[in-house]
């Protein structure tokens, strides 16, 4: 196993990383920012006020993309064992 091989696997793992968590994280981002504007225009200055309906929309996001970060996980662990011949030279 070259470094080559070690550069490649842990480039397309880390962009694994970023397509499975940007849809959750954006979904993340837009309800914060809509409370934060909603908590502007209202005056209310709670600090907790952000946290459950995030955890309820990434709980929701996570039941809706589940399945599609799943399989890209096991994409790339199935490609990851079918080569591990290659990895032990």
């Amino acid at each position: 196993m070259t470094i080559d091989d070690i550069t490649a696997i842990s480039s397309t793992a880390l962009y694994l990383i970023i397509k499975i968590s940007a849809p959750i994280l954006l979904i993340s981002l837009i309800v914060g920012l809509i409370i934060s504007i909603f908590q502007t225009v209202t005056s209310i200055q709670e600090q907790t006020l952000t946290f459950v309906p995030k955890i309820i929309c990434v709980f929701l996001s996570i039941i809706l993309f589940g399945h599609w970060m799943m399989n890209g996980i096991s994409e790339f662990m199935v490609s990851l064992w079918s080569d591990f011949s290659v990895y032990i030279r």
